[in-house]
């Protein structure tokens, strides 16, 4: 699983999931005028509540995140993983809505009800809050750029050298220094007419012949959303998945498309390089 591939929905989802088992501790509901040494109930003491809002929520969030990190999501009766996930916290919002309404348990507690009618608790309150973002979160983020983007941002790698460049400093690179320092030849070997003494300007050295402005150099990129890539020879069964949060080497440019390599060194085609990040 690639936390790398995790988005800022998913973020909001697993935040939701994590407000939502805390609720599940807390009070179901509420009366008026209980003394403090009456022990009112939490969410787990509700069997219909558990089951329909705290682990159709959690359930519902895992399902949505491990679809995320997943480089091939399975599919169940036609539907993936997150699909099943976003049909999960939906349930649960709604079930929390109703019980926001009809209290269950809180009557039956108090036989007579002399306490008044019973309210929910902070922990029913808090429930619907965390559904209601689970769900929210789950519908928008496949609509949302701002939510599509990577909950960890990757690490931003060395640019990538042309083939043939030669390394700042190297023998030949201006500006360095040349064997047979203040212009006197080394030792042993033959002097060189026309070099220059001590404190006399450097002549300018020729400049290493540019490549065409065509040819291509390459570079470092990642992919906004999650893209498939294809098998050199032309297969339509995408061979991996490029994942937000990762970065690739483009090593080939053919025509709109992308070569691409990735970390495991295995070499595809990317065929929609729009909104791609250069690195």
């Amino acid at each position: 699983m690639n936390i790398r591939s995790l988005t800022r929905g998913d973020g909001v989802v697993i935040g939701a999931a994590v407000l939502l088992l805390i609720a599940s501790f807390l009070d179901l509901y509420s009366f008026d005028n209980v003394p403090d040494s009456v022990d009112l109930p939490s969410l787990w003491g509700s069997g219909p509540v558990v089951f329909s809002v705290v682990l159709a929520g959690i359930i519902g969030a895992a399902l949505l995140v491990v679809a995320r990190g997943l480089p091939q999501v399975p599919k169940i009766a036609g539907l993936d993983l997150g699909q099943f996930g976003a049909a999960f916290t939906v349930f649960a919002a709604w079930s929390a809505l109703g019980n926001i309404f009809d209290v269950p348990g809180g009557f039956d507690n108090f036989g007579n009800n002399s306490e008044g009618a019973p309210s929910p608790g902070i922990g029913m309150i808090l429930a619907l809050v965390a559904t209601l973002l689970l769900a929210a979160a789950a519908l928008a983020t496949p609509l949302v750029p701002a939510l599509k983007g990577a909950l960890i941002p990757a690490p931003r790698p060395a640019a990538a050298q042309p083939y043939g460049a030669q390394p700042p400093g190297g023998y030949g690179y201006p500006g360095a220094q040349q064997p047979g320092g203040y212009g006197h030849p080394q030792p042993g070997q033959p002097g060189q007419p026309g070099q220059p003494y001590a404190g006399q300007p450097q002549p300018q050295q020729a400049q290493a012949p540019q490549p065409p402005a065509g040819d291509f150099s390459p570079f470092w990129f990642a992919v906004p959303v999650p893209r498939p890539l294809f098998a050199e020879d032309g297969s339509p069964t995408p061979i991996a998945e490029l994942a937000p949060g990762t970065w690739y080497l483009a090593v080939e440019q053919r025509g709109p498309v992308l070569v691409a390599q990735t970390q495991d060194g295995r070499r595809g085609v990317l065929q929609d390089t729009s909104g791609i990040q250069r690195g």
